[in-house]
Order: structure tokens, then sequence, then C-alpha cells
């Protein structure tokens, strides 16, 4: 009876996440797409690639120059259904700066909900509530309600931390949970 219990319990654990994505060393990076300042006349330089680990790699620089000052890397894909979960798992390893975690329930909507995250210089698992994602549009909160938990059509990560920097963000997975 103990083992069956164990069974259903691990089971459940499984059954109730969504993986988003789990990079590994066959994974591509096609998916993934830089937006940098650039888009408005800005200077900064992101890149994303798999290392040699499996790992998803955004690392480059931030520059304030012609009033610069973000990068950023996205993921689209076909619209899921998480109406059924209430956290994104992220498993990652930083350089001791601050990100921002950015969803899209519709890919094409201009705003995007998101929510800050502290890295260290360790592996680490970055846990955000859904609920608690706010709406903002280029950097400034909107005046709307948080995360609608019904659908979800991109992920991204986002360095804005208004100084000149490099940076490096070595990711493992996103799940839903």
């Amino acid at each position: 009876m103990k083992y069956l219990f164990l069974f259903y319990s691990v089971f459940m654990t499984m059954s109730n996440s969504l993986i988003i994505f789990d990079f590994n060393k066959d994974s591509i990076s096609t998916s993934w797409k830089i937006v940098d300042d650039t888009v408005m006349g800005g200077r900064s330089g992101g890149n994303f690639y798999i290392n040699e680990e499996g790992n998803g790699v955004f690392e480059g620089y931030v520059s304030l120059e012609n009033n610069g000052g973000f990068s950023s890397v996205r993921h689209t894909f076909e619209s899921k259904r998480v109406a059924n979960y209430s956290k994104v798992l992220i498993k990652l390893k930083g350089d001791g700066k601050r990100y921002q975690f950015r969803i899209k329930s519709n890919k094409n909507d201009r705003h995007a909900y998101i929510s800050y995250f502290e890295t260290t210089k360790d592996w680490q698992s970055i846990e955000v509530s859904l609920l608690d994602m706010y709406p903002t549009f280029r950097g400034r909160k909107l005046d709307m309600d948080n995360f609608p938990c019904e659908n979800l059509e991109e992920i991204a990560f986002l360095i804005a931390n208004k100084e000149a920097e490099n940076f490096k963000l070595e990711i493992d997975s996103i799940k839903l949970q």
C-alpha cells in the first residue's frame, strides 16, 4: 500500500506539470528570437544559443546609448490552455542581476504580463505566480487586471536595469505547475 501511494504521488506531481521548454543538446534555438532596443534606435545586443551542456543561454550587453536600455529573448508557441496551473517554475543560472520573466496570452498583444526575479551565480529554481503577473507596455504598468490564467502563447526574458552592463542567463527548463 505504501508503494501504491508513492507511485500515485509521483504520477500526480508529473501529471500536474506542463513543460513549456526543457533544454537539451538536441534543442533548436531558432524558435527563440532576440528583440533588443535597436528596434527603437538603441545599441544593446543580445544573443541566444544552446551550449555544450544543453542549456539555453541568453547573453549580451545592454547599452544606454541612443536612449537604449534593454535586451530580450522571446519564445512563441501554439496556444496552451493554462487554467489548471498557478505558477511557472524556471531552473536557471544567472549572473547576480535582475531580470523580467514575461508572458503573453496572445502573441499579438502589445502588452505583456511581467514578474521580476533576482539571480545568483548558482543554479536556482525561480517560482513565479501566474496570478501576480501584471500587465505592462513599454515599461509602464497598465490599468488592467493581472494575467487571466486562460491561455499562453509567448514567454520571454528581459534585462533592463537602467545601466550599461554585460549579462548572461543560462536556462535549463521552464514549466507550469
